[in-house]
């Protein structure tokens, strides 16, 4: 920020979109429920304790294998909703529309909508549509916000990580980066390489039931799992080691990356979750995710330690540890 202007790492989800919204968000807006720095905000209105949540996309491009924006903007604040505990109920969608879009790829766009919606269980209830002069936009952008309920008492925090949890995987990275790349720019890749978006409420429905203990839920998105981490080992003051032979990356998106010079530990995605539960219930929560379609490869990655404080390790292949720091700079710019 030191030429006062905003670059398009600002939108990364690392490093510098933290400290945008550090020194500019969080100063003008402080309070006690902001400062929790949720995925989805925990508010009690006459004794029900809700969460709520909000997320804008401006994915490019449109459509990609696997998903598009629309699917992407309702399984997207679904799954912020389910990260914080709560069951997703309600949604709101609010489109900034340029002229001259083409009327069929907005039914397109709302079709996938109601599609996802339907699958998530919630209802999109109330929204907004605007209409923009030619290249104020680039063709649609959408913001959906949602309300969920509480599912149990548990505080599911970044800050309830403690020494000696293991930290839960629920599937294979990079997939939805990799697939929105390939799009972009017009690369052919194996069928198996598609958008991971998927709407993770129910899954979070079902482990909850089992394991009410859960203390940590959080989607890798921006950023990718690394810079996820290291949100919550800062938050936590712990420090976390993941294992490298253990971490699931599909071997094309190995490959695309080793190719293009991405590192998988930074894609987004938009269809996994990281859990952070202590070990007694390690066994019986991964029975349950692998029982659904959403959590069929869960495994246990990593552990959360007592050191080094705040920060992320991964040991390698060869034995050594490799730290892992936020994202800086932007792989993939406008990811969702």
């Amino acid at each position: 920020m030191k030429d006062g202007k905003i670059q398009m790492a600002h939108g990364s989800g690392g490093k510098m979109s933290h400290d945008l919204i550090a020194q500019v968000m969080v100063p003008a807006f402080s309070n006690e429920i902001l400062a929790e720095m949720h995925d989805a905000a925990a508010v009690t209105i006459g004794g029900a304790r809700l969460a709520f949540t909000t997320d804008s996309y401006v994915v490019k491009p449109l459509f990609f294998s696997g998903g598009d924006i629309g699917k992407l903007a309702v399984c997207g604040t679904v799954n912020d909703l389910a990260m914080s505990g709560a069951k997703p109920l309600y949604l709101s969608a609010g489109f900034v529309i340029e002229e001259g879009f083409s009327i069929a790829d907005l039914q397109r766009v709302t079709e996938s909508m109601r599609a996802a919606a339907a699958e998530a269980g919630v209802f999109i209830v109330t929204g907004d549509t605007k209409v923009v002069e030619r290249g104020a936009v680039d063709g649609l952008f959408i913001n959906t916000a949602g309300v969920g309920e509480k599912l149990t008492a548990t505080n599911i925090s970044a800050s309830q990580a403690r020494v000696g949890q293991d930290i839960i995987l629920s599937g294979f990275l990079g997939d939805h980066a990799i697939a929105v790349m390939s799009e972009r720019h017009g690369l052919v890749l194996p069928a198996e390489i598609a958008s991971d978006c998927a709407p993770l409420g129910g899954l979070v429905g079902e482990m909850l039931a089992a394991v009410p203990q859960i203390a940590v839920l959080r989607d890798p998105t921006r950023g990718g799992l690394a810079t996820t981490l290291n949100e919550i080992a800062k938050q936590a003051n712990v420090g976390i080691i993941l294992d490298e032979e253990k971490i699931p990356v599909r071997q094309e998106v190995q490959a695309v990356c080793a190719i293009l010079g991405f590192d998988p530990l930074y894609l987004a995605n938009e269809g996994k979750m990281v859990v952070f539960v202590e070990q007694e219930y390690t066994e019986r929560l991964l029975a349950v995710m692998r029982l659904h379609s959403y959590g069929r490869e869960a495994k246990v990655i990593g552990k959360v330690t007592d050191q080094p404080v705040g920060q992320v390790g991964m040991r390698t292949l060869i034995g050594g540890i490799r730290l892992l720091d936020m994202l800086t700079g932007d792989q993939l710019p406008r990811i969702c």
